[in-house]
């Protein structure tokens, strides 16, 4: 018994009939892991019987070509969809590239006949699916990512595109073209392509988008009070891409550089507003100003009179206290020295020393004292105005 096959463009007649074996397609590019049908007839003269059917591949001339259905590798996913008589169609499953390869049929029959030449045969193709695309893309230009296979696929193919896992539905395409218009930041993201009805989906491509910095701003840390001495940091929060340079400003003057900028051992000379500047490639923004406020107990407390310190019995005079302090000194006390209580304004004194307090919720200063004198006999009183 001998196998036989014969191509459609070369048939060997014997006594009343043709040997013949033909293939719908005599080239498939099939998907992979998909499952292919390789659609086939074949005719024999009369008077044969078919006494064995099989499919082979990459015959080796001289040697007995192998039974895939045989072959472990093919043995599970293979499956002879045909009959003994004309039809010797097959399906394989879960292809994968290794099975590109020459696909024969063979048959036997009952009687010695010839083996015909110039067989012909399946070439089959199994490709993956890839997407091309660029790395990025800026904010509001056009792009076209394309799901590419190393051969035409046989069957017709309508594409499904991914983005992030998640099925575009709406970008189904036919031409294996996903247009993005007028991309937004949104459309970043990993692209993958798959063909409708099949389990197989591409690696993933990242498309990222580029864009000017947007939504600027500046936080303090720690956010409540801030006290003369403390440490703080001010952090610039950008959205761009690619990432911006940062710079810092107080009152429109610069002050320094990166996210993050930080001042230790902090005093009042720090009090403003500040803002960052981000910038790249693609435009810069300006964050909306903060203030620094720095708390400070009152300092400098001065005393101030107006007129002279000598003055005559009788008269008065005005004392004056005066503070730098953040809050501003909510309340003043004035003392003469050698004297343990506070002294209101309006009251009489004789000649002395005099000083004054002032206090905020943070704490106090005593002024240095000023010394008032008054001419004329002894005992004789002054009046004080005492202004804060």
């Amino acid at each position: 018994m001998t196998a036989v096959g014969v191509s459609l463009k070369r048939l060997k007649r014997v006594s009343s009939g043709y040997w013949g074996v033909s293939y719908s397609h005599s080239h498939i590019c099939a998907l992979k892991d998909s499952s292919v049908i390789m659609s086939c007839t074949y005719t024999y003269p009369t008077g044969h019987q078919i006494m064995k059917v099989f499919w082979t591949k990459n015959p080796v001339k001289g040697e007995e070509p192998p039974d895939l259905s045989e072959d472990p590798e093919y043995s599970q996913r293979l499956q002879y969809l045909g009959d003994k008589q004309q039809n010797c169609t097959i399906r394989l499953s879960h292809v994968r590239q290794k099975d590109s390869h020459k696909y024969y049929f063979r048959f036997t029959t009952n009687k010695h006949v010839k083996k015909s030449i110039g067989e012909p045969e399946v070439t089959l193709t199994v490709t993956d699916l890839q997407v091309e695309a660029p790395e990025r893309v800026t904010e509001g230009h056009n792009v076209s990512l394309t799901c590419k296979s190393s051969c035409t696929l046989t069957d017709r193919a309508t594409f499904i595109w991914y983005r992030n896992s998640q099925p575009l539905t709406e970008r189904r395409d036919g031409n294996n073209q996903l247009l993005l218009q007028s991309v937004r930041r949104e459309d970043a993201g990993r692209y993958s392509c798959a063909l409708h009805g099949h389990s197989y989906i591409s690696p993933a491509a990242h498309l990222s988008v580029t864009y000017a910095p947007k939504n600027v701003s500046v936080s303090i840390s720690p956010s409540g009070e801030i006290m003369e001495g403390d440490s703080v940091t001010l952090i610039c929060s950008s959205d761009s891409n690619p990432p911006a340079e940062i710079s810092w400003f107080k009152g429109g003057r610069f002050v320094g550089s990166g996210r993050i900028y930080s001042i230790s051992n902090i005093s009042s000379d720090h009090s403003g507003e500040y803002k960052c500047k981000s910038r790249n490639k693609h435009g810069l923004k300006y964050s909306g100003a903060v203030t620094l406020n720095v708390m400070y107990p009152p300092r400098n407390v001065l005393v101030s009179i107006t007129g002279s310190a000598e003055i005559v019995e009788g008269d008065s005079v005005t004392l004056s206290c005066s503070s730098d302090s953040n809050p501003p000194a909510e309340n003043f006390s004035w003392f003469k020295e050698n004297q343990s209580s506070a002294v209101g304004s309006g009251q009489s004194f004789s000649s002395g020393r005099f000083y004054c307090e002032a206090h905020n919720q943070h704490g106090y200063q005593r002024s240095d004292a000023v010394t008032v004198t008054v001419k004329g006999r002894a005992g004789h009183l002054l009046t004080l105005l005492l202004l804060n």
